[in-house]
């Protein structure tokens, strides 16, 4: 497939605003395939190079895009970010810019899919003093070969942003109408396997290799999610629950065979060099083949000590040894995905429970079985008493359902109600603050994973934590009109609020009420964030409290 027709493909989807139309659209493409370019074509459909489970970077950022379009198109970068701010789009920008240039340059060959996904793989691999040179030689040698609306497709999948609203629901459906197979087939698959690429090729070989799929170690999965809820609905709707604490850490993936193991986080980043106490932990606990599930946590004096400064220790790269005298890190396990060979995901939690313990012989995370409302919230009293956030339930009957975010487990905590979202915006500060970002535009994301606006959030920071998002964020401008900046979204902030409103001042429908920065997660990913589907829930929840509150 040329990378023109992958083009116009996105080009068409990008003009379709009904989901079943893009559904149709994908499925007619996926069959002409060759075994090379569905892979290819899956995950750049969906704005990704690499398979899920990858925590491969690219490692180009903005300014690098913009340089490398800037001599091609033979005009000055500030030209290429003026061009930007006009059009608010990346993509359109340099196909823009491009449009112009092509009129005095022919091409110097025709830009294959699997060519452009084989340079992208050997910009990843760049290394070394001399490869922030090497990879803008690259982008330049890429953008050169494409026609402008090439460019709009390639800079936007280099950015790992597509904008065409394709959803990882709307390409599984696409793969089983493709290949004639049950979607909830592509489903599982996809759950053990983590890359819709591979899923494509095994769903084009028939149904038998979807059913054949297993977890591979070293191979993360996403990790099962949580929602909010009650120990009373809880114990009314299945009876007998469990309950564990709830940390204030981070998420781990330990995969471990014979002597040799890696730490996956939340994120699904390799993070085994920045923890070699915790692999060492864990190593010793256990003599079997497993893949883990599990929550860091750092402890001072017996005590568990904030989230920041479980974060710390993840990103750490230099003087481990210093760290780990630093900050004593214990894991918690609370669940067992894989185990000498059998992938463990389809048994009832309470299976998975039992294994866990017989194979798992410390830091295993405590767990209390009840039915009686008494007993659960004594748990919650002493997981809050031993400095915890609160604790999490779990349906003993339910699977492990990886990246979903289900009723299955629930969070119980009693802080103030806060979401994970986006920050896709932000305005200048004023004063003292005027060189950093003052107030920041945050989103949830619909059903296809659109960024859709919810709030502005401008208080709950600290001088050093604005300085540190300056850092983080000032190299994912894409857009700028007077005090209003627009971001590629990269970072995501768990924010506190008083209260959900209906609102028609944001796309979302909502607005919160006293929004308030609590902490950055750079644990979590953009596809992590909260749904419109969960705050509608929230919503309703929140009604009916009040209304019980009133009588």
């Amino acid at each position: 497939m040329l990378f023109m027709d992958f083009s116009r493909c996105c080009e068409k989807l990008e003009a379709t605003p009904g989901r079943l139309d893009m559904i149709d659209i994908i499925s007619k493409e996926l069959p002409g395939l060759t075994d090379d370019e569905l892979p290819v074509f899956v995950r750049f459909i969906m704005g990704r190079i690499f398979a899920d489970w990858s925590s491969r970077k690219l490692g180009i950022g903005p300014n690098l895009l913009y340089e490398a379009t800037a001599a091609v198109a033979g005009i000055s970068r500030d030209k290429v970010i003026d061009t930007i701010n006009r059009t608010g789009d990346v993509g359109q920008a340099v196909e823009d810019l491009l449009s112009v240039k092509s009129q005095t340059t022919f091409f110097h060959e025709e830009l294959d899919l699997v060519h452009v996904y084989n340079s992208l793989i050997a910009i990843a691999e760049m290394e070394g003093k001399k490869s922030q040179r090497e990879k803008l030689l690259a982008v330049r040698r890429l953008l050169g070969n494409a026609h402008p609306l090439e460019g709009r497709y390639l800079a936007r999948i280099m950015l790992e942003e597509l904008r065409i609203g394709v959803g990882e629901g709307s390409v599984r459906e696409a793969v089983a109408k493709a290949f004639s197979v049950d979607p909830a087939l592509v489903e599982h698959a996809m759950q053990a396997l983590n890359d819709m690429g591979e899923v494509a090729r095994l769903a084009k070989a028939g149904p038998e290799h979807l059913r054949n799929v297993r977890i591979t170690l070293f191979h993360p999965v996403r990790m099962m999610l949580a929602q909010q809820g009650t120990i009373a609905d809880m114990i009314k709707e299945h009876g007998e629950i469990a309950a564990e604490f709830k940390y204030d850490g981070s998420r781990f993936q330990f995969h471990k065979k014979g002597n040799w193991a890696r730490m996956y986080s939340r994120r699904l980043e390799d993070v085994t060099g920045a923890l070699p106490d915790v692999i060492q932990q864990l190593m010793s606990a256990t003599d079997h083949d497993v893949i883990i599930d599990g929550e860091v946590i750092a402890v001072k004096d017996g005590k568990p000590m904030p989230f920041q400064s479980v974060l710390r220790r993840f990103r750490r790269r230099h003087d481990i040894a210093g760290a780990q005298e630093a900050i004593e890190m214990v894991p918690n396990v609370f669940d067992i995905l894989y185990l000498d060979g059998e992938t463990l995901i389809d048994l009832p939690f309470s299976e998975r429970r039992r294994r866990l313990e017989s194979v798992v012989k410390q830091y295993l995370a405590p767990q209390t079985v009840s039915a009686d409302p008494a007993v659960i919230t004594k748990t919650y009293d002493d997981a809050l008493a031993a400095g915890h956030e609160g604790i999490m339930i779990k349906v003993r009957s339910s699977p492990y359902t990886p990246g979903q975010r289900g009723k299955n487990w629930i969070k119980i905590k009693p802080e103030v109600d806060t979401l994970d979202l986006a920050v896709i915006g932000a305005e200048w500060g004023e004063g003292k603050r005027a060189h950093l970002f003052g107030s920041f535009l945050v989103a949830c994301q619909d059903a296809g994973g659109k960024l859709v606006p919810l709030s502005r959030v401008a208080t709950g920071f600290s001088d050093e934590q604005l300085a540190e998002v300056y850092e983080l964020l000032k190299d994912s401008v894409v857009k700028q009109a007077g005090k209003e900046v627009t971001f590629e979204p990269s970072l995501v902030f768990e924010v506190g609020y008083a209260e959900l409103q209906a609102s028609q001042n944001y796309e979302a429908g909502f607005a919160l009420r006293f929004p308030r920065f609590i902490r950055i997660r750079d644990d979590k990913d953009i596809p992590d964030i909260e749904t419109l589907d969960s705050l509608r829930e929230r919503y309703k929840r929140q009604a009916t409290s009040a209304q019980a509150y009133r009588g």
